[in-house]
C-alpha cells in the first residue's frame, strides 16, 4: 500500500483538512497537558484520569484522520468533515446556552468550520 497525496484541488483540500485533524489529534495524544491547558481545562490536584481522557480523545481524532488519509475515499473524508461540523455545532450550542462567548471560542469555531468545510466541499462536489 502506498501513501497517496492528491493532485486535484478539491481532494487536496480535503486531504489538508484530514491532515490538520491528524496533527490536532497527535497533540492531544502526546501532549495532553498542553491540550487541556489550551482548552482552559485544569485537573484536580493528584487526579490523572483527565490525561487518559485527553489522550483517548486525541487518539480518536488521530485515528479517524489517519484512516481518511490512508484510504483517500469520499466516505472517509465525509466522516472527518461531519465530525468537525458536529463539533462546531456543539461549540455554537455552548456559546449560546452556556454563556461561553469569547474571542477564543469564536476563533476555535471558525477553525472547526474551516476544517469541516474542506472535506465536505470536496465530498459534495463544491470544489
Amino acid at each position: 500500500m502506498e501513501f497517496y497525496i492528491p493532485t486535484e484541488t478539491g481532494e487536496f483540500l480535503a486531504f489538508c483538512g484530514a491532515l490538520a485533524a491528524l496533527l490536532l489529534g497527535l497533540v492531544g495524544l502526546f501532549a495532553p497537558r498542553s491540550s487541556l491547558k489550551f482548552n482552559g481545562l485544569q485537573l484536580r490536584d493528584g487526579a490523572t484520569e483527565g490525561y487518559a481522557a485527553a489522550r483517548s480523545l486525541g487518539g480518536f481524532h488521530a485515528g479517524l484522520a489517519l484512516s481518511a488519509l490512508m484510504v483517500a475515499q469520499d466516505w472517509a473524508y465525509l466522516a472527518v468533515g461531519s465530525a468537525f461540523a458536529l463539533a462546531a455545532f456543539g461549540r455554537i450550542l455552548s456559546m449560546m446556552s452556556d454563556a461561553s462567548f469569547s474571542v477564543k471560542n469564536l476563533a476555535l469555531l471558525m477553525a472547526q468550520m474551516v476544517l469541516a468545510a474542506l472535506p465536505l466541499a470536496y465530498v459534495f462536489g463544491v470544489v
